[in-house]
């Protein structure tokens, strides 16, 4: 299996405002992340969706569509960005409305360098996690869509917790080969022992 290739966290920063776009990244750029950014929620949004965002810093209150405009029409099309919004016009109704609306923190205008670039890197932290996640999910699909229907079968008794003689009976087949059809099944799917085999099952949503 290929391993993830490293790459510094990317973070799209949405603010009509030159001058914060300007400082932002060059802040940003200067603690390894990479950056782009826009000058409308519109902007953003005809972009959005060409390649992976780690975070996006949005401002609520811009020209055109708003941040939470931006958050609804990122949901409407299945883009879960972690979203921090930063604002000069914070309270506690639009606090509500951008946490409710998915946003991963908020943080008003004028910021603390540090405690934006900690929101910044938990947000970048949950966004790998995602992506991890989703990487080895794809890969688990691909190994299980290698398994003939045979296989498949006994590895679903196995998830079912019956033992090689009872899967053997059910399957009009001997218990050695039922052995030899886990050993195939545990080196389709990349394991070496059978509570590695169930481990990885589970985690992906198997056998539940």
């Amino acid at each position: 299996m290929n391993a993830t290739v490293l790459r510094p966290p990317f973070v799209a920063i949405v603010d009509d405002d030159a001058a914060v776009r300007d400082s932002l990244a060059l802040l940003l750029r200067l603690h390894g992340f990479a950056v782009r950014a826009f000058a409308s929620g519109d902007e953003f949004l005809v972009w959005s969706g060409t390649q992976d965002v780690d975070c996006v810093l949005l401002d609520l209150q811009m020209s055109g569509s708003s941040g939470l405009d931006v958050q609804a029409e990122l949901a409407r099309r299945q883009l879960d960005y972690p979203i921090v919004v930063v604002t000069a016009h914070g309270d506690v109704a639009t606090t509500r409305a951008a946490l409710k609306a998915g946003a991963f923190d908020f943080i008003e205008k004028p910021f603390d360098d540090e405690v934006l670039l900690k929101a910044i890197r938990a947000a970048s932290a949950t966004s790998a996690e995602r992506r991890t996640r989703s990487e080895r999910q794809t890969r688990f699909s691909q190994s299980l869509a290698r398994l003939t229907p045979r296989e498949r079968e006994v590895l679903d008794h196995v998830l079912a917790g019956q033992h090689n003689r009872e899967i053997a009976v059910l399957l009009a087949i001997s218990p050695r080969t039922v052995e030899v059809y886990k050993a195939r099944i545990m080196d389709k799917l990349g394991v070496d022992r059978l509570p590695d085999l169930i481990r990885l099952a589970l985690e992906m949503g198997l056998g539940r």
